[in-house]
């Protein structure tokens, strides 16, 4: 188990919980629990009615769960929201905070194959006891997969390449670490860019691995079912690509193409959106390198 020192300060912790608007009496969920920062916020606002459901599907999460008895923690990916929190009796709530991407945590622990700074074994998985991990990625995948999850998830330019050059590779022998993983792609790493490549590489893979768009998209949706009128959904996302779902979702329900208009020709969306989009200040950025990609999107059900 890990110590709770080892969990970073949030990003946009301040920013991200004013955005759910709290309401001392009432329910609410933090769907990504980590180092428990966010939910010690939502916490200081609620009065001794107030209740707060936390997620997280990490097992080194749990080492820093909070006692208090308006608090409940559940180990379990945040795509089961709806059912979890049917299991607990709860229909709906006031608001949801999420805060996706890899914790700190997880990056900074070397064996868990998160970050570009270590060697370690291909894993990369979020929740330990799933079976995809990145090992299979890189090694079992088809050519035309890789290709395809280089271009879209990591938005590489030469992702066509980049799967030939995996296929060969691994056809002499398994590509078993990431430090392996770096010299069979070492060609496409220009030492003054090779840092950000490398990072759009891992966030290929560990989007595979953990499903996150099928993910993000579940969660949306559910989101939508739980929460009350007047609920508020407040999310930090750390790419594009997550941050596009996140903000047709909120601008209109739907993940692609056009809402339907009413009778009177009025397009009927779910959400309102709150405020203007929020990133970090710079002064956040220093404290916290992490915070540098984040954006926080805040929407509140019609």
């Amino acid at each position: 188990m890990t110590s709770q020192m080892e969990y970073h300060n949030p990003v946009l912790l301040e920013a991200s919980v004013e955005g759910l608007n709290i309401k001392p009496a009432g329910v609410y969920v933090d769907v990504t629990f980590g180092g428990g920062g966010h939910s010690k916020a939502i916490l200081k606002q609620l009065d001794e009615n107030g209740k707060l459901v936390a997620f997280d599907q990490d097992q080194d999460a749990l080492a820093n769960a909070l006692v208090d008895e308006r608090f409940q923690l559940i180990n379990e990916n945040f795509r089961n929201i709806k059912r979890f929190l049917r299991f607990y009796g709860i229909k709906e709530v006031d608001g949801i905070l999420a805060d996706l991407g890899v914790s700190s945590h997880q990056f900074d622990v070397a064996e868990r194959g998160f970050s570009t700074r270590f060697d370690a074994g291909l894993d990369m998985r979020m929740n330990q006891n799933e079976i995809l991990n990145a090992f299979t990625v890189v090694n079992e995948y088809a050519e035309a997969d890789l290709k395809l999850l280089f271009s879209e998830f990591g938005e590489l330019t030469n992702a066509a390449a980049m799967a030939s050059t995996i296929v060969q590779a691994r056809s002499e022998e398994p590509i078993k670490n990431t430090e392996q993983l770096k010299q069979v792609l070492s060609r496409y790493l220009p030492a003054h860019k090779s840092h950000k490549i490398l990072a759009q590489i891992y966030q290929a893979i560990r989007i595979e691995v953990n499903q996150e768009m099928e993910v993000l998209k579940e969660f949306l949706e559910q989101s939508l079912d739980v929460l009350k009128p007047g609920g508020r959904l407040s999310v930090i996302s750390y790419h594009s690509l997550e941050d596009r779902l996140v903000k047709r979702f909120m601008k209109n329900g739907l993940f692609e193409g056009e809402p339907e208009k009413d009778f009177f020709g009025n397009f009927s969306v779910p959400f309102k959106t709150v405020g203007k989009l929020i990133v970090p200040t710079a002064a956040e950025i220093k404290m916290n390198n992490r915070a540098r990609s984040a954006k926080l999107r805040i929407a509140e059900k019609k």
